[in-house]
């Protein structure tokens, strides 16, 4: 297995695992899910705007509106989901597993103001699949928290081309991104940040 880089409250972080090559070529794949199923305004179930836009890969994709937090198979437009990126699928089978492979890839944009509070990744069946994260462009303030909420919690600065991976006991700790280091990146037009959330849903 792979060691990180670092380990926060049980998060395996791998900074800089994605050369710049990788990363470039991981946007281009990228602007191709965007193409098929374009970034949404999520709003939450409570009719609150996420400040992210946000899409999918895979056999489902995570959504939120009036009716809740759910992972559906088409796109809110209708269409299906495009496949999740070779490339994508490289990293997890690298440092996730080799045998399941996940059914979701979230792609979230944040734009210079975008934030994502503190939550659980707790919509998927079972929880003894990790969830996989991509940090592309912009630096983000990832905070850690808690399996519970509240409680103190811990930050660091995620760049592009990291990598972490919340399994185990880090499960379902709380977590979010605080804000986002506009111009710190050049790899995306026009800056902000993508982020890849890899999930096994079923």
């Amino acid at each position: 297995m792979t060691e990180p880089t670092l380990t926060l409250r049980g998060v395996a972080i791998y900074k800089g695992w994605l050369s710049p090559g990788v990363q470039a070529a991981m946007v281009e794949e990228l602007r191709g899910v965007v193409a098929e199923a374009p970034l949404f305004a999520p709003v939450t179930p409570s009719g609150k705007p996420m400040s992210v836009r946000m899409t999918a890969a895979g056999r489902y994709g995570w959504v939120t509106d009036r009716r809740g937090y759910r992972y559906e198979p088409r796109h809110p437009d209708g269409m299906d989901w495009p496949a999740i990126p070779e490339n994508v699928l490289a990293i997890w089978r690298t440092l996730a597993s080799e045998t399941r492979l996940p059914d979701c890839c979230l792609v979230n944009h944040y734009t210079q103001s975008a934030k994502m509070g503190l939550h659980q990744d707790r919509d998927e069946a079972d929880f003894s699949w990790p969830v996989l994260s991509v940090s592309l462009g912009d630096d983000a303030l990832f905070r850690i928290g808690n399996t519970t909420r509240g409680g103190p919690t811990e930050s660091i600065w995620l760049n592009s081309g990291d990598v972490l991976v919340m399994g185990g006991a880090a499960r379902l700790v709380y977590h979010g991104i605080d804000r986002i280091r506009a111009g710190s990146s050049s790899l995306l037009r026009g800056g902000g940040r993508i982020n890849l959330t890899c999930r096994v849903v079923d």
